[in-house]
C-alpha cells in the first residue's frame, strides 16, 4: 500500500503583525544587550490600530551610560517592517507607544545569577526541541522552507518595487505531498498579499495573481514548479485592511511560523524578547544545532532533539535523541555522543553559540531556523552552523566499535555506516 499523503505549513511576513510585535520585542532585547552583555529582559509587546504597548521586565547586570530610548528603537523597528505610511492606519512616526517595562522580579533573577557563571540556573522550567532533516540544503522540511521564502520574496518584491502597490502584511502556505519520509511534488501554495486600493476588484486581483506567481511564487518553487500546482493569491477576493490596523498583533503567538512549520515538534515557549538566560529559546537553538550537525554528519536523515530543564538548575534534566528510524547508530548511543560534545548548561549554550551580541532582531523575521550563519551580519544565526560534522562522526565510529564486538558481521556493517 502507498504511504502517500499531503503536508502543509504557513509562514507569515514581517508585516503581519504577530510579527511587528515580535520585532518590536527584539528589537528592545538588542537594545538591552548593546547596552549590557549580560542584561536579562522578557518584552512582550501588542500593536493595533495606531498604538503599541511593550511591557515586561528588564535588568541591567552591569551599570550603562549610553542613552536609552525606547521609543524610538520601537519606531525603528516597525519602519523597518515597512509601516511608512498613515494610509495603512498604523506607521512609525504616527503611532502612539506606552512604555510599561519595569525591573526583573527578583524571585526569577534568584534561581539565574551564581557566583559563578559557570553555574548558571535556567531562567525557567520547560522542554525545547530542535529538528533537521536532508530534504532541503537548508536541512529544514520543504513546506515551511518554501513558505518563509515566499514571504521574503514578497517582502523584497515590495521593498524594490518589482510589484507596484503591494504592503507589508502577507501570510504563505504551501502543501507538499510525500511519499513516506520523501517529498514528492507540490500540490499547493497560497499567497495573501496586503496591498494598495489600487488593486481593488476581481480584473485587478486577477492581474496581481500573474504578477506574484511570475515574481514571487515561480521563482521560490523553482524545479518543484509544475502546471498542475494549485495557486491560491489572495483567495478572499481582496487584502487592503491589513497588519495592525486590520488585527492585533501579539508577541510570541506564531511559534510554529519561527520553527519548522509544525514538522518537528514545539516546546510550547516563544522566543521574541527573551534574553539567552530563558532556555525557551537558548535551548531551542542549542537542540536545532545540535540536530543540523547530527544529519549533516550523514548519522540520520531526520533529527529531533529534546532539552529539558528545571528552574534555578544548570544540567538539563533530560537529553533525548530520536532519528526516527533513519540513524546509522542507536538513538541512546546519539545522546550520549551528544552530552559528550555540547556543554548543555545555560552558559554553555550562551557560550558556544555566542548569544550575547545584539543579534536577536532578524530572528523574529522569515524564521529563526533554515538562515545561513551570518546572513544578517556577524554573529547571527550561530546555530546554524555545521561545524561538528567531523568530531560527531568520529566519535560515532568509536562508539560503534566499543559497544559491540567487531567480529560480528553487523557491527562492520554499522562501522561502514558511519
Amino acid at each position: 500500500m502507498s504511504n502517500r499523503y499531503l503536508f502543509t505549513s504557513e509562514s507569515v511576513s514581517m508585516g503581519h503583525p504577530d510579527k511587528v510585535a515580535d520585532q518590536i520585542s527584539d528589537a528592545i532585547l538588542d537594545l538591552i544587550l548593546s547596552h549590557d552583555a549580560e542584561g536579562r529582559c522578557a518584552c512582550e509587546t501588542l500593536v493595533t490600530t495606531g498604538q503599541v504597548v511593550v511591557a515586561g521586565e528588564i535588568k541591567f547586570v552591569h551599570n550603562h551610560k549610553k542613552p536609552f530610548d525606547v521609543q524610538q528603537t520601537v519606531r525603528d523597528a516597525i519602519a523597518r517592517t515597512g509601516y511608512n505610511d498613515a494610509a495603512m492606519g498604523f506607521d512609525a512616526r504616527g503611532c502612539g507607544i506606552l512604555n510599561l517595562l519595569h525591573e526583573q522580579s527578583a524571585d526569577i533573577a534568584r534561581g539565574v545569577v551564581r557566583k559563578s557563571k559557570r553555574a548558571q540556573g535556567a531562567g525557567d522550567q520547560g522542554m525545547m526541541f530542535g529538528f533537521a532533516c536532508r530534504e532541503s540544503e537548508r536541512f529544514m522540511p520543504l513546506p515551511i522552507d518554501m513558505a518563509h521564502r515566499l514571504v521574503e520574496l514578497q517582502a523584497t518584491a515590495r521593498e524594490k518595487g518589482t510589484i507596484e502597490g503591494i504592503r507589508p502584511d502577507a501570510k504563505s502556505q504551501v502543501t507538499f505531498e510525500y511519499e513516506g519520509i520523501e517529498p514528492k511534488r507540490v500540490e499547493t501554495v497560497v499567497l495573501s498579499t496586503q496591498h494598495a486600493p489600487m488593486w481593488n476588484g476581481e480584473k485587478r486581483q486577477a492581474e496581481l495573481k500573474a504578477a506574484i506567481t511570475q515574481h514571487v511564487i515561480k521563482p521560490v518553487l523553482g524545479k518543484w514548479w509544475h502546471d498542475g500546482v494549485k495557486v491560491f493569491v489572495n483567495p478572499t477576493g481582496q487584502f487592503e485592511i491589513g497588519g495592525p490596523h486590520g488585527d492585533c498583533g501579539l508577541t510570541g503567538r506564531k511559534i510554529i511560523v519561527d520553527t519548522y512549520g509544525g514538522r518537528g515538534r514545539h516546546g510550547g515557549g516563544a522566543f521574541s524578547g527573551k534574553d539567552p538566560s530563558k532556555v525557551d529559546r537558548s535551548a531551542a537553538y542549542m537542540a536545532r544545532y545540535i540536530a543540523k550537525n547530527i544529519v549533516a554528519a550523514k548519522l540520520a536523515a531526520v533529527c529531533e532533539v529534546q532539552l529539558a530543564y528545571a528552574i534555578g538548575v544548570a544540567e538539563p534534566v533530560s537529553v533525548l535523541v530520536d532519528t526516527q528510524g533513519t540513524g546509522t547508530i542507536g538513538d541512546a548511543l546519539l545522546s550520549k555522543i551528544v552530552r559528550d560534545h555540547f556543554n548543555l548548561t545555560p552558559f554553555g549554550l550562551i557560550e558556544q553559540l555566542k548569544l550575547r551580541a545584539p543579534i536577536y532582531s532578524p530572528t523574529a523575521r522569515h524564521g529563526h531556523f533554515g538562515r545561513e550563519p551570518g546572513e544578517e551580519g556577524k554573529g547571527t544565526f550561530t546555530w546554524e552552523r555545521i561545524d561538528l560534522v567531523s568530531a560527531l562522526r568520529k566519535s560515532a565510529s568509536k562508539s560503534v566499535a566499543k559497544s559491540t564486538t567487531a567480529t560480528k558481521p553487523s557491527t562492520k556493517r554499522a562501522v561502514a555506516a558511519v
